[in-house]
């Protein structure tokens, strides 16, 4: 129910609604927790800033990552699956949080496919499995051959849609209501058109995906800038991890291009093609054992480098030799058709490739269950770091995060309830609606792709922070575009932050002046905003339970 209040002045809102569980973002970890919330008799309200089914999750090509015992799996385990996550994290990866995500991947498929949401069949009764870097095992279970996100996003919805979950679409939210306690409870949003309102609520859940649009190229959407981390941020809650951006080896390089570019899903690497430079030359050759398929932060890594050795200086691409691979097309629609636009033929044509902005390891930090370290707050997929990722994410953990804890985190908020640990609403103090630092976006990618990609130094890292601070200026929330140059402005500041700091090269994280591992690294930076409102580093993640 929406009831009227007082639009005196334009900054105060003139609408508020009253919920048990906000969700804000309608990806795989949002609509799977309201719709588990709902069915534990909560009342929820979904707010996402585009469509409903407009988020990252629909991008995601690859599959989920999963140990399906009736499957016959009998050459895997989960035991298997946690140490090639292990490694793939470079020494950061919490091992209970992982080992209890993991664990929690079969039952999380079986709810999925009960929903109806339908996976590739290998002709035997059985799901069509295939294997991505740094997985030991063909794990990798997909839909629609290279569109498993799409799939499982259009279950959600439908799902959404038949248990009729409330929707609140095209509004973004901005900041969270707290009592003088410092509980949550609800959050300001703003509509299209910017006209604000308030959803006054014990719990609220960020869903609210990535930060790929730090990036001047990227697989994100649009909507990829950070608004939930830079809201947990001014709740005075604690990110980690945010370092460790990960850069997808292959993204179909189109010249000259901006913005979300089509991915070239690792599994094409999986079913056994092949980079090479401009030469025919293999680029992984001597790189690691596992070769195409290692950890994609040593792929990403790799291919940057025979860039800048190609003839004549940088180059801006290398190729996906995926020719051997028959029936691409049928395997592959979603590259196949991409490739198509550029007039391209897979079966024939090498793929041009670049690494790209992808996944952001790091995020608000929680428990397996979602809870953050101020109450009311939660946060699940890729917008909080339950410790499974670490340094580097593996490929295809993230949409069974998703689906495990978007679970989980619906279950706490009702036991938090029933428990009576969360805020009564009606204490949440309404924010004066917020000024806070954007820095122009464009200058914010341009520097944030040249200083803090792939490879980092302290001298980039120092120039990009002062193009930050340059070109920041304090801006009233007061439209989407604000809200989100506000985040990707306080989001990039903690970035460096924690770059500056960690002198060592770890995973994502690649200091050109710091090439090597170091054991003294091995740890978490935890960062939160200080009282003038900059991100400043707090005390580190203790190094017991990490792997």
């Amino acid at each position: 129910m929406t009831t009227p209040v007082n639009d005196s002045e334009a900054k105060t809102p003139v609408w508020e609604a009253r919920a048990d569980l906000v969700v804000v973002g309608s990806g795989v970890a949002g609509l799977t927790a309201a719709l588990r919330a709902q069915a534990l008799g909560l009342h929820v309200l979904v707010v996402t800033k585009a469509a409903v089914e407009d988020g990252n999750t629909r991008w995601a090509q690859g599959g989920v990552a999963v140990v399906l015992e009736d499957q016959h799996d009998l050459d895997d385990s989960v035991a298997k699956h946690a140490e090639d996550t292990f490694t793939a994290g470079a020494g950061l990866v919490d091992e209970a949080a992982a080992r209890s995500i993991l664990d929690g991947g079969p039952a999380a498929i079986a709810r999925l496919r009960a929903d109806g949401a339908t996976f590739d069949s290998s002709g035997d009764g059985l799901l069509a499995r295939t294997r991505e870097g740094g997985h030991s095992a063909f794990r990798v279970i997909h839909a629609g051959g290279d569109a498993t996100g799409a799939e499982v996003e259009r279950a959600l919805v439908a799902q959404a849609g038949q248990a009729r979950v409330p929707v609140l679409e095209h509004h973004i939210a901005v900041d969270a209501l707290r009592t003088p306690g410092g509980r949550v409870a609800g959050v300001t949003v703003l509509d299209r058109n910017g006209v604000p309102g308030v959803v006054r609520a014990p719990a609220v859940l960020l869903a609210s995906g990535g930060i790929g649009q730090l990036y001047q190229v990227t697989s994100n959407p649009e909507i990829a800038t950070g608004d939930g981390l830079a809201l947990a941020l001014r709740a005075g809650a604690s990110v980690a991890d945010v370092e460790f951006v990960q850069f997808h080896p292959t993204v179909l390089f189109t010249p000259g291009a901006r913005g979300r570019c089509p991915l070239v899903t690792e599994a094409v690497r999986g079913e056994g093609a092949t980079l090479v430079d401009g030469a025919g030359q293999a680029v992984m050759a001597g790189v690691h054992p596992l070769g195409d398929l290692a950890p994609r932060d040593v792929v990403s890594a790799a291919i940057t480098r025979r860039m800048a050795l190609a003839p004549g200086g940088v180059d801006d691409h290398v190729f996906l030799d995926a020719t051997s691979i028959a029936g691409f097309a049928r395997r592959f629609p979603t590259v196949s058709a991409a490739c198509a636009v550029l007039g391209l033929d897979p079966a024939s044509d090498p793929i041009p490739v670049a690494p790209a902005a992808h996944f952001s390891c790091g995020g608000v930090v929680t428990t397996v269950d979602g809870r953050s370290s101020v109450p009311g707050l939660y946060a699940a997929g890729e917008v909080a770091r339950t410790g499974l990722h670490g340094a580097n994410r593996l490929a295809s953990n993230s949409l069974l995060e998703g689906l495990v804890v978007g679970q989980r985190v619906a279950e706490a908020v009702a036991a938090d309830l029933a428990a009576g640990l969360l805020a009564d609403p009606s204490r949440g103090r309404l924010p004066s609606w917020t000024v806070a630092p954007a820095a122009d976006r464009d200058a914010l990618q341009r520097v944030m792709s040249r200083y803090a990609a792939i490879g980092r130094d302290a001298d980039g890292l120092a120039a990009a922070g002062s193009v930050l601070d340059l070109s920041a200026q304090d801006s009233p929330l007061w439209t989407h575009a604000a809200v989100e140059d506000a985040a990707l402005t306080v989001v990039a500041q903690a970035l460096l932050a924690a770059a500056v700091r960690r002198t060592e090269s770890r995973g994502c994280h690649v200091r050109s002046d710091f090439p090597s591992l170091d054991d003294g690294w091995r740890r978490s930076q935890l960062i939160r905003l200080s009282p003038s409102g900059q991100p400043v580093l707090a005390d580190p993640i203790p190094l017991e339970g990490v792997a």
